[in-house]
């Protein structure tokens, strides 16, 4: 039994604070990136062994708050024509069927009936943006012809993993329409374009003048702030749509691309301090979710080739087009394993899948360790590999 300080919530987030930058610290000590140190911290004070914290709303929220956060930063790295480029389109795809094939036929293969098969399916289809975004940011390799591929493919995937998850839904309730599929993808288009034309044209100038103001001469940070309500904005309006916060928080970020500001203080300096607090956070409560108890013999055979699947159907899915289009093999094998991170994305929808009883609680064990392995083998492989 832990004293009943421990379940304050001031004292959990004070915890998860300090372990946060203590693990952001010890990955940069040992020269890995922050990912690693991070997930590893959160492995070691969550269930799995000390107990001292569990994946409450709280923790899901605070992370979820770091991965907005953690996007709009990295969007304001490129240009729009960067990233929203067709080729990406086709990389990402095929980077969600050959997964959702292999998680499908995987599942099967293990006797699971055709409702869990299904669900196991969708949630290898997940690419987990946030992470691959930090490795390359952490490396200073965003502007690489590979990292735009990856973040571009990585949005339309995030897209087209939640329309996976609908789909999976009414496949498994018998309730297929085109309309259904059809809606989702309108939807999203419009956000896109409206969201991109509308900070580009209205809201990057209006900040422009707001430097030119008195009161921001007076307010250094006021442009900041103004700036960090567009971000937020941007993610509540993605949230409305039924698309991840995230994206939104993304194409807030890519639409203040190239705002010259003369009298306030740099607003993209001010969210690089936020993203070092909040973004360790996020990856911490990755290693919270995991309790490394529920995994039982049975479950680890299925884990291992589950894992092992998850890999090679999105290296090999985006690996493949990314050639086909003319990329480098190294370009393709960077872009194939940026886009092996299932993350958050996975374990969101493995979370549903077992709230709506679709998966069995082994499933749902398994995709959260398959999460965990392949979002720790990402930057394993990137900085040590690949950026040597």
């Amino acid at each position: 039994m832990h004293p009943d300080f421990i379940s304050t919530i001031e004292f959990q987030m004070s915890l998860l604070l300090f372990v946060a930058l203590a693990g952001y610290l010890l990955a940069a000590r040992i020269n890995q990136s922050a990912v690693i140190g991070e997930i590893l911290v959160g492995l070691l004070i969550g269930p799995s062994f000390l107990g001292l914290i569990t994946y409450t709303d709280f923790v899901q929220s605070v992370a979820h708050l770091g991965a907005i956060i953690l996007l709009f930063v990295i969007g304001m790295e490129f240009k729009v024509k960067d990233v929203f480029n067709l080729r990406y389109s086709f990389i990402a795809l095929v980077g969600v069927i050959a997964p959702w094939i292999g998680g499908f036929l995987t599942a099967k293969a293990f006797g699971f009936n055709f409702e869990n098969s299904v669900f196991t399916g969708t949630a290898l289809t997940a690419t987990s943006i946030a992470i691959t975004a930090n490795v390359l940011k952490e490396m200073g390799k965003l502007q690489t012809e590979a990292a735009k591929a990856i973040i571009g493919a990585a949005v339309i995937d995030d897209v087209l993993a939640l329309l996976a998850l609908s789909l999976s839904k009414q496949l498994v309730d018998g309730a297929f329409s085109p309309y259904t599929i059809i809606l989702p993808i309108i939807k999203a288009g419009l956000f896109l374009v409206l969201g991109i034309y509308i900070g580009h044209k209205v809201l990057s100038r209006l900040i422009e003048r707001v430097d030119q103001t008195p009161i921001s001469q007076k307010y250094p940070e006021f442009v900041f702030i103004f700036a960090m309500m567009i971000a937020f904005f941007y993610a509540m309006i993605a949230e409305a749509l039924h698309l991840s916060a995230i994206v939104g928080a993304f194409i807030a970020g890519i639409s203040l691309e190239g705002v010259v500001l003369r009298h306030s203080k740099n607003y993209k300096e001010g969210a690089e301090y936020l993203h070092i607090i909040f973004a360790s956070i996020f990856f911490v409560s990755l290693g919270i979710l995991v309790d490394i108890h529920v995994v039982t013999p049975a479950v680890l055979w299925f884990l291992i080739v589950l894992t092992i699947v998850a890999v090679l159907t999105k290296v090999i899915g985006c690996f493949l087009p990314a050639k086909w289009q003319g990329l480098s093999t190294q370009d393709a094998a960077i872009i194939g394993f940026g886009m092996a991170p299932r993350g958050e994305v996975a374990m969101i929808i493995g979370l549903i899948g077992l709230n709506q009883n679709m998966i069995t609680q082994e499933i749902y064990a398994a995709i959260i360790f398959m999460s965990l392995f392949t979002t720790i083998l990402t930057p394993i492989i990137l900085r040590n590999w690949f950026y040597k």
